[in-house]
């Protein structure tokens, strides 16, 4: 009776069933499972990181080191490792960079707690000391940080220099990070500096030429050219422009219909009528001043004939076609105009404007372009290590906190140096020495002191100008411990139909 009472335990509301020895190894399962996410994409932290080659299922070859991008190309099985892609995209939605920070942090964090475990410490007081230690790293670099404003445009560009000198791009950066900036500042709203909407910028990539031909536009541009037809204008300045979702050609009926002709009268007629229908249109649009025309493609028939095209070059009027209905917003918002669903509602107030509309050639092909179209508070930090290594002052926290929650600090601060110490190593320098010097130099006050891979010594960060968003920083701290905090939480794994 024994025998089955111990393979077979009485049900009960108050008792329950408990396999800590099932828990444990699924818990560790997926701390393992993390880690090797996290090993993966160690190697291309920094900027003298490595580049992963990925060969995806359609043949295509991708070569990156931008941990986003790696991980979102991985065939990642396991929902613990699942979780740590999806971190890095977090990541990547809130701050736009450290990507590769944030998955390196959590994978360090992870080991750290597979210590603490099996040291006997409940995984609760584990997360809580997280949080807790996540929150004072927090305070911490926002104590070193340096205060910026949108007016300091050199500051700006030194941030965004930083991020792209860890990419595959990074001998380009002293051309693209300028563009960058110039693009977010001739979008964002000086009032409302902390909404800026990236969907305000919009990228036009083109075959042909090199990274060198890259230009920042300040109005629109669209990979399309300009229509030909009849020797319409490609040129126009001073342009009254409307966005029109209505077909420039004549009407047809909603049903399916045949109409039969029986003399050569009757078709000179249904001509007649035609192009009466359509010079009527274009009397109308002329008629409020407008010499541009971007029309809406049309799934169910042309939406300009040519002979439209035909009298609105007569009428100097420039022709876009075949917009499509996704950039309409983006296109009205820009030029600041509404778009026009029917000829009847076409008014002079609904227009855009814009000094100039052109095309012009670029790579091996053309495309069109409108051109002149009618602070916020932020903080800088260092970069290389330093942020890391300041958080060791979590240390001093640690000796303030009672039992195992100041053990568990003291092993996030630890699982915080691997930071630096991947990108000593990554720019092939002696880790353990340059770590080493680095608590030396930030037990000395030197806030800013940081891995200067590219003289592969320790400097002054701040001073090089070596400087990332604070958010990038914080964020990455932030997201990394809780994402290992969820990961603690989990003692096992459920598959459903």
């Amino acid at each position: 009776m024994a025998l089955i009472a111990n393979s077979a335990p009485r049900s009960s509301k108050t008792e329950s069933y408990v396999d800590n020895k099932r828990k444990e190894d699924i818990r560790h399962a997926n701390i393992k499972s993390a880690c090797a996410v996290a090993d993966a994409v160690r190697t291309s932290l920094g900027p003298k990181g490595m580049d992963k080659m990925i060969s995806t299922a359609n043949g295509e070859v991708i070569i990156t080191n931008d941990g986003a991008t790696i991980l979102n190309k991985m065939e990642v099985l396991q929902p613990a490792a699942k979780m740590l892609v999806e971190l890095s995209k977090s990541q990547d939605a809130a701050a736009g960079d450290g990507t590769t920070t944030v998955v390196v942090i959590a994978g360090s964090l992870l080991k750290q707690c597979l210590t603490l475990l099996s040291s006997g410490i409940h995984p609760t007081v584990i997360s809580d000391s997280l949080h807790k230690a996540s929150i004072k790293a927090v305070d911490v670099l926002t104590a070193m940080a340096v205060p910026l404003e949108l007016t300091d445009r050199e500051s700006l560009v030194k941030s965004a220099s930083t991020s792209l000198n860890s990419k595959v791009v990074s001998q380009y950066s002293s051309l693209l990070a300028p563009l960058a900036v110039d693009a977010v500042l001739s979008v964002v709203d000086p009032e409302k500096p902390d909404l800026v909407d990236l969907r305000d910028i919009k990228i036009v990539k083109k075959l042909g030429g090199t990274v060198d031909d890259t230009e920042m536009v300040r109005g629109l541009v669209f990979d399309k050219k300009v229509s030909h037809a009849a020797g319409g204008p490609t040129r126009v300045e001073n342009a009254k422009i409307a966005v029109i979702q209505f077909q420039i050609s004549p009407p047809k009926t909603d049903i399916e219909q045949s109409i039969v002709v029986s003399d050569y009268a009757q078709m000179d007629r249904i001509l007649k009528e035609e192009r009466n229908y359509i010079l009527g249109m274009i009397k109308k649009i002329r008629a409020t001043g407008c010499n541009v025309l971007l029309i809406q493609k049309s799934i169910l028939r042309d939406a300009v004939t040519d002979l439209s095209l035909h009298y609105l070059a007569k009428a100097k009027i420039l022709v876009i076609k075949d917009v499509e209905r996704d950039e309409i917003e983006f296109i009205t918002k820009t030029l600041n105009c509404l778009p026009i669903a029917n000829i009847e509602h076409f008014k002079e107030e609904k227009l855009g404007y814009a000094d100039l509309v052109e095309e012009v050639s670029l790579g091996d092909g053309r495309l069109s372009r409108l051109l002149g179209l009618r602070i916020w508070e932020e903080y800088l930090c260092a970069c290389g290590g330093a942020p890391e290594i300041d958080v060791k002052t979590a240390w001093s926290m640690a000796k303030v906190l009672h039992g195992m929650e100041g053990y568990c600090v003291k092993a996030f601060a630890e699982a915080l140096e691997v930071i630096p110490y991947t990108l000593a190593e990554n720019a092939g320098l002696n880790p353990i020495t340059i770590v080493t010097e680095l608590r030396n130099r930030h037990a000395q006050g030197e806030i800013n002191a940081g891995i200067n891979v590219r003289k592969g010594q320790i400097t002054n960060i701040l001073e090089e100008n070596v400087v990332q968003p604070l958010l990038v920083s914080t964020s990455a701290i932030t997201l990394a411990a809780e994402c290992v905090r969820m990961l603690l939480k989990i003692d096992d794994i459920v598959t459903v139909r």
